[in-house]
């Protein structure tokens, strides 16, 4: 079974429900685990999915700054390389089918690096969490890449990421309905955490245990925060 850190579970500040404000940041987790000795590459693979989006936003001009937790701000500018496992095919073990798929969804390398670096560090670390967690993102960011393609009249095969690691038998059709919908993509963005949220909640009581519990806080911290920056965001927008 196993072990729990007992130190860093006493260290953790409480967190209120979605729409609370953060009681820290999560590069300050990240700092805690790592001085704590808790599993740091497993937490690191997790926010690492929110500082991509933070990326994302940045360089689409939907936000004016990040609060990155594993990126650097020059990497979310896109002013520096990012680390080299966001580059898919790039290492030398990379194999034919990897670089294959590279270039087949060149405009989505860098989350299909993240999928596959995020997997490969929750086998390795054990993290049925963040093994779940996977799963559920790719199922979720496949499902809005098919329905953007299907707006737009192309063929959504052409747009799916790492289908392999997708979970299975997930419905997100109201989900996606609802995202539609969202008056901005800020808007849209609370929609799909809200569903992250509800899933978390959903799930959380089976990871407990190890690294699984240091990822869970994490997951939460990271939607949370996340939350709390959409929401001053729009504010902003709407007093400018």
């Amino acid at each position: 079974m196993p072990v729990r850190n007992y130190y860093l579970a006493s260290a953790l500040p409480s967190m209120g429900e979605l729409g609370a404000a953060p009681p820290w940041t999560t590069a300050a987790l990240l700092e805690l685990v790592h001085d704590a000795g808790g599993p740091r590459e497993v937490v690191a693979a997790l926010l690492l999915g929110d500082d991509l989006l933070q990326r994302d936003s940045l360089l689409a001009g939907e936000i004016d700054e990040t609060q990155t937790a594993v990126l650097t701000r020059e990497q979310a500018a896109d002013e520096a390389p990012l680390p080299s496992y966001l580059v898919p095919g790039a290492g030398e073990d990379s194999d034919e089918d990897e670089k294959a798929e590279t270039v087949r969804h060149a405009g989505d390398a860098v989350w299909l690096a993240w999928f596959r670096h995020a997997a490969e560090v929750g086998r390795r670390h054990r993290s049925r969490f963040l093994q779940a967690w996977v799963g559920h993102e790719v199922a979720l960011r496949n499902a809005l890449a098919t329905a953007r393609a299907k707006a737009l009249g192309l063929d959504p095969a052409d747009y799916l990421v790492a289908a392999d690691l997708a979970a299975a038998d997930l419905d997100f059709s109201e989900l996606i309905a609802d995202w539609a919908a969202a008056p901005d993509p800020l808007a849209g963005q609370r929609v799909l955490d809200q569903a992250r949220w509800n899933w978390l909640k959903e799930h959380e009581a089976w990871f407990s245990f190890g690294a699984d519990e240091a990822a869970v806080y994490a997951a939460k911290l990271m939607l949370i925060d996340r939350w709390h920056r959409v929401g001053a965001a729009g504010a902003d927008r709407r007093a400018g």
